[in-house]
């Protein structure tokens, strides 16, 4: 039940995306069949000379979900037909860009990339596509001008222009652009100036390349005007006299020396373009509220020093919550610093929260160690884990090196690890008192110790949050990554429940057995674009589930230990969220099969009172300013 302070903070986000979302029955009606006609408008306007659309759009259907199963469609539900992304790459299709695609109201992820598709990009694309993440319009032959319009498409993640004819100039505007990750407009027809973007990994000289006449960015500098010819000062000085000749070398001297200084000391002060971290040197006095008596006293300046500043270099990890940084205290200590991501919570607010936070320990949970407040900047001390997240042990940057962090990861130890994660987080759900939904659960926030001990993060954070991004920030900020690790209810309710953090928790899982990753499922066949768990459903129907699991397990004599995780993996990840298992459930049946091992204590975790699926609310994650913690 909510109480009217939640009322409050909720119901703007409802009013936002109520579009998005579909909450009402009517609302969701009119979707469906705005979408259906969405789909219908982009097969008319589009030659399909290869039969892609021809052989799959079939429109003589209406039961619910049909339109899933649609080459390229995929929908927010197998039984909804709402879409939520469309990839028609690689098929041949002629034609301009579809402008029924607006039609598709609930739309984040659009790929065209590789037809033949020409004419202008839309001057309106942001009304045609509201909330889109990723757009890959690469490999065609667009004309025209990149329209600044661009730039009001404020959810974008992934933007792909490159391969086309794409003439004039890039707007500057699309550096405002402030959840871009990546952005590329090679081999086109475009001059002028490069936008600014927040990060300089969003676009390398790569993404720019051959092109008419780029400047600025990673590339060469712009050339300024041209500067005036120096005779008429030289004239002008001549007549009035060798003073005023001193008076104006004087004064052109004395700011040219200030200005070097000025800049001088502005890139010490900020060499990586921090802003953030500027903004709050004057504040740097502010003391760290410490929960731990191991650490001496500290205050900001020491965190600052600590990170260098908050250097990027020390970024360790990113998320929905926040940045995370590596931080070396003076006498050797190594520390996590993260910095919250905007919070609308009031000082108070966020203290009393802390105060609850900090007195939340288990030994499968990161300590939170201390907090500080900056102005608007909220920054939590954390004990470092020195194996980092979960997820770069299961999937390193490269093949080569994934394949060789994977075979290094043993099953006892992939075992351990989903035995003890559990733990974890079946703590938060039936023993930790007030109860915690994760929200966030992923291979992102289990952070590993020096002994490859697994300990969850971000725990109680989803409260602190802006409330549109901890709603919302899944599909919205469109990362997809962690797109593969929601619950097919949630897009529906938007309300958090243990069951969507044991579907979460089953897609780990999912990831710990097979080693792949949550979306782009290496092992599937090329022309698989769904998830993780999808492709796990899809392989459990056509009775080759057993043909999932990690190559480099198999045949070590934990051929029956393997088919029971996978088991529970796959009950945690059921459709239906009353038929998945409590996370107390997960815990003892993963114990179960590991009790050769001795992992665990008897007694490490005690019988919950009520292991039944209590769908708790956030309000139970309250702030208080002393918790008793059993």
């Amino acid at each position: 039940m909510l109480n009217a302070k939640d009322v409050v903070v909720v119901a703007p986000t409802l009013i936002l995306f109520t579009m998005m979302v579909l909450l009402s029955s009517t609302s969701s009606s009119l979707a469906t069949l705005s979408d259906i006609y969405c789909l219908r408008t982009i097969k008319d306007s589009l030659e399909d000379p290869y039969g892609y659309l021809n052989s799959s759009w079939n429109f003589n259907n209406n039961t619910e979900g049909f339109i899933c199963k649609f080459t390229g469609v995929d929908c927010w539900h197998p039984d909804e037909n709402k879409v939520l992304n469309i990839r028609l790459s690689d098929m041949g299709l002629k034609g301009k860009f579809p402008a029924g695609i607006e039609n598709c109201s609930s739309l984040t992820g659009l790929d065209l990339s590789n037809n033949k598709l020409s004419g202008p990009i839309p001057d309106d694309i942001s009304h045609k596509l509201t909330f889109v993440t990723s757009l890959d319009l690469s490999s065609n032959s667009f004309s025209g001008e990149i329209p600044l319009n661009l730039a009001n498409c404020s959810y974008l993640n992934v933007l792909k222009l490159d391969h086309n004819q794409l003439a004039g100039k890039i707007p500057l505007q699309l550096g405002q652009l402030s959840r871009i990750k990546t952005f590329s407009v090679s081999n086109n027809l475009l001059s002028g100036q490069v936008p600014v973007f927040s990060s300089t990994s969003v676009a390398t000289a790569e993404s720019y390349a051959n092109n008419l006449g780029l400047c600025g960015g990673p590339l060469r500098a712009c050339q300024g005007a041209p500067r005036k010819s120096h005779v008429g000062v030289i004239a002008a000085a001549a007549v009035g006299g060798i003073t005023f000749t001193a008076i104006i070398v004087g004064i052109v001297l004395y700011y040219f020396s200030r200005g070097v200084v000025i800049n001088k000391k502005k890139k010490e002060d900020d060499p990586e373009g921090n802003q953030w971290a500027k903004s709050i040197k004057g504040t740097k006095g502010i003391k760290v509220s410490l929960f731990e008596k191991s650490v001496s006293k500290m205050r900001l300046s020491d965190l600052m020093k600590a990170t260098d500043n908050f250097n990027k270099s020390n970024i360790i990890g990113t998320g929905r919550t926040g940045t995370m940084y590596k931080a070396l205290l003076p006498d050797g200590c190594h520390l996590m610093v993260k910095r919250l991501q905007d919070s609308q919570r009031s000082e108070k607010e966020f203290v009393s929260e802390m105060n609850t936070l900090g007195n939340v320990k288990h030994r499968n949970l990161v300590p939170l160690m201390g907090f500080c407040m900056a102005k608007k900047e909220r920054i939590l001390v954390y004990k470092f884990m020195e194996n980092g997240r979960l997820y770069d042990q299961l999937h390193a940057a490269s093949t080569s090196t994934e394949a060789e962090a994977r075979r290094s990861m043993d099953w006892p130890l992939r075992l351990k690890i989903g035995i003890e994660a559990a733990r974890g987080l079946a703590w938060l759900h039936h023993n930790c008192n007030p109860r915690i939904i994760h929200r966030n659960i992923s291979s992102k926030c289990i952070l590993l110790d020096k002994d490859f001990n697994p300990k969850l993060s971000d725990f109680g954070l989803a409260r602190l949050m802006n409330p549109v991004d901890t709603h919302l920030s899944t599909f919205v900020n469109g990362e997809f990554g962690d797109l593969g690790y929601v619950a097919p209810e949630y897009p529906r309710t938007l309300v958090a429940t243990p069951k969507g953090d044991v579907y979460s928790f089953g897609v780990v899982l999912l990831e710990l057995i097979t080693g792949e990753k949550p979306t782009r499922v290496a092992s599937a066949p090329e022309s698989f674009k769904g998830s993780l768990v999808e492709w796990i459903t899809d392989l459990s129907s056509n009775s080759l589930l057993q043909t999932a699991i990690d190559k480099c397990l198999v045949g070590k004599g934990f051929d029956n230990e393997l088919t029971q995780f996978l088991k529970v993996a796959c009950n945690c990840v059921l459709p239906t969220a009353k038929e998945r298992p409590t996370m107390f459930e997960v815990y003892q049946l993963l114990r179960a099969i590991g009790e050769r091992y001795h992992f665990t204590a008897d007694d490490e975790i005690l019988m919950p009172s009520d292991t039944s699926d209590v769908s708790f609310p956030d309000e139970l994650i309250v702030a208080q300013e002393k918790t008793q913690v059993h």
